[in-house]
């Protein structure tokens, strides 16, 4: 009997077949990891019809019913994490697919941001790049944490985690979003504001930690960024529609803000010649939040458990 095909998409690293011991599944399933990202749905469609099982990660590559109704052979579709909001699960489960999540951390995400933080404050990007490429010796001059504002947009599983470790660097931390309660602030150690005017407006650093919603789309657009200080930081390792990308483009060119960190694009892989790329006051890393060696062995490692559980006949972690 000739083995199935599974595909792990974006597997930008070439790592996901070594990431996990893929042994459980080896002798009825064939694994191919695709490093190059489809251009657009033909090449999705194209890549990925002679799978019946597909690994996606994150929420990079969508599945709407205009993909799925085009990949008969598909039965199997695993996701990281148990949230995807690019999967259209009507459509799999009208076309016959069944739909998994895996387990993932919210500690990786955490790190990125204080990284990307950190990176903007001390001018790391621009300094690094001058050591290696002969440039100026000390060109920027370091933004402070210790006694300065972390604004947070958003007390969840991220959010929350980040103002303790602001408080290890001596920050004022405050926080808002449109349901959050003073009793969840208190919980974690923020303030909560009352509104996102006054957050933008009194913060020396602000980090989006929303879930993207019709709400939050370009919650953050030019009007807000011209609340903020001319000092003040902006990073997004949330979602990029919750910042509308053209108008942080204008603020960094403006210098209506000091600068701006972002982990998310409107679109993925960003393309070359792309106005980010070159954008002046900007730390640009690319979706790097959730890929660490441990979420990637979580992340594969139970995918290979849902496909063995898929071809014993109980599928583990269904969604939605």
């Amino acid at each position: 009997m000739a083995r199935l095909r599974c595909a792990l998409v974006d597997d930008f690293q070439g790592v996901g077949t070594t990431a996990a011991d893929w042994s459980p599944v080896a002798d009825e399933v064939e694994v191919v990891g695709f490093r190059e990202h489809p251009a657009d749905e033909d090449a999705l469609v194209a890549m990925l019809a002679g799978f019946e099982i597909v690994v996606t990660l994150r929420e990079r590559v969508a599945f709407p019913r205009t993909v799925l109704e085009r990949l008969p052979r598909l039965r199997l579709l695993i996701a990281s994490g148990m949230r995807n909001s690019v999967i259209d699960y009507a459509a799999a489960k009208e076309c016959g697919v069944t739909v998994c999540g895996t387990a993932s951390s919210s500690t990786p995400p955490l790190e990125h941001t204080w990284a990307l933080l950190l990176g903007l404050a001390r001018g790391i990007g621009v300094e690094s790049a001058a050591v290696r490429e002969g440039g100026p010796w000390q060109q920027t001059v370091g933004a402070d944490l210790h006694e300065r504002r972390l604004g947070l947009l958003g007390l969840g599983k991220i959010g929350g985690r980040m103002a303790p470790v602001a408080a290890a660097f001596g920050m004022d931390v405050v926080a808002w979003s449109r349901n959050l309660t003073r009793e969840r602030a208190d919980e974690v150690g923020a303030v909560r504001v009352a509104s996102l005017g006054e957050l933008l407006e009194t913060s020396d650093f602000v980090s989006v930690h929303l879930a993207l919603s019709d709400r939050t789309r370009h919650l953050i657009g030019a009007a807000e960024l011209a609340r903020m200080k001319p000092s003040a930081y902006l990073i997004n390792t949330s979602r990029a529609a919750i910042v509308d990308q053209d108008a942080l483009l204008d603020a960094l060119r403006d210098g209506t803000i000091a600068g701006a960190a972002t982990d998310v694009f409107d679109t993925e892989p960003l393309p070359a010649g792309h106005p980010l790329r070159t954008a002046p006051r900007l730390l640009a890393t690319p979706h790097l939040g959730y890929v660490t060696r441990d979420n990637y062995r979580r992340y594969y490692g139970d995918a290979v458990e849902n496909i063995r559980a898929y071809l014993d006949g109980s599928p583990l972690r269904l969604l939605p």
